[in-house]
């Protein structure tokens, strides 16, 4: 995979925020020298990263989607034979799923298991093999990935929907306190939908939550969002359609979230999505929620997708370590 698409995935990550807002000044990651804190493998990844520029114009989303789709294939294999994990490609209640069996488990059965809602800017799957084989190897915990439907042909709430018709056949099989959710960038945004959903119609929570570099609030932007670059594209207005942005499903934190389950926040310090998912912890933890917000140095957004470095085995052991953890305790 070249680097350009390699760039194209990080961007497309993102979720890009709905009010706009005037370019910002130049002053950016690309023009900063790299802090110190960074392991020499991240350093060097970063560089890279930073040195190219975003394909223009933007290839249209067929196109983007076959590039993100090879890059997963790419990324994936290698992860399948580090992890020695199998794949499998079905579907629940109707919903294409892909489930990851971390080694010595041939079954989802009745125990544990972790849902995943991929990233990709709610247009894209560039997360379903990636944020998922480290973390069921590593928790010993299947992992099954939501392939929800993508915007812009099916705005809110069709992915919303799929996660919650995934969520409701797993929980036949098991009570919630067995099931934990997690995702990344648009991926973290539908989980926190998911669980806000939950809430509104009074069914129990999950064990636990994973909430990785996300916004909770699609009405404005933080000041990581103003000066960090992020896609140069606004794919969330496709998302939302039609719905108000303040929906409190949409954008929990203009809900109640005291009910929401222990949640573990993650980004970056060069993560354009820092400022709303510390937003988001600060809601949670003013609540009385026991939420964790964990902030890596100097690395961009959601690296843990996408670059093979020592934080990203980091972002790994304590994303896996917190839910299985969570999971344990709940089933107590």
């Amino acid at each position: 995979m070249n680097r350009k698409t390699l760039l194209l995935a990080m961007l497309l990550a993102g979720t890009a925020p709905v009010v706009a807002q005037e370019a910002p000044p130049v002053r950016d990651m690309q023009s900063w020298p790299l802090p110190e804190t960074l392991s020499p493998e991240g350093r060097a990844a970063v560089a890279a990263l930073a040195a190219q520029k975003m394909p223009d114009p933007v290839p249209p989303i067929a196109e983007v989607r076959k590039l993100i789709d090879m890059m997963q294939a790419g990324m994936g294999a290698p992860l399948e034979k580090r992890y020695e994990v199998r794949i499998e490609n079905r579907a629940i209640a109707g919903v294409p799923v892909r489930i990851v069996y971390p080694k010595g488990v041939d079954t989802l059965g009745t125990g544990p298991v972790l849902l995943n809602l991929h990233g990709g800017g709610f247009a894209v799957d560039s997360g379903s093999l990636t944020e998922t084989i480290p973390i069921a190897a590593r928790s010993g915990i299947p992992v099954v990935a939501v392939l929800y439907r993508l915007s812009p042909e099916n705005p809110y709430p069709a992915a919303l929907d799929d996660a919650l018709a995934v969520y409701q056949a797993l929980e036949k099989e098991r009570t919630a306190k067995r099931i934990a959710v997690f995702g990344t960038s648009a991926g973290a945004a539908l989980s926190g939908q998911l669980v806000a959903k939950l809430a509104s119609l009074g069914w129990p929570m999950p064990a636990a939550l994973g909430y990785f570099s996300g916004n909770a609030d699609l009405t404005k932007r933080g000041d990581s969002e103003t000066w960090m670059p992020g896609p140069p594209f606004d794919w969330v207005a496709d998302y939302v359609g039609k719905t108000p942005v303040t929906d409190p499903v949409l954008s929990p934190i203009h809900g109640d979230v005291s009910g929401f389950p222990p949640t573990l926040l993650l980004s970056s310090t060069r993560d354009f999505l820092l400022s709303p998912t510390a937003i988001f912890a600060r809601k949670l933890t003013g609540k009385g929620v026991d939420a964790r917000l964990v902030v890596f140095d100097g690395l961009p957004h959601a690296f843990w997708g996408y670059m093979d470095i020592p934080e990203t085995d980091e972002a790994n052991e304590l994303i896996a370590r917190f839910l299985k953890d969570k999971l344990a305790a709940a089933g107590k």
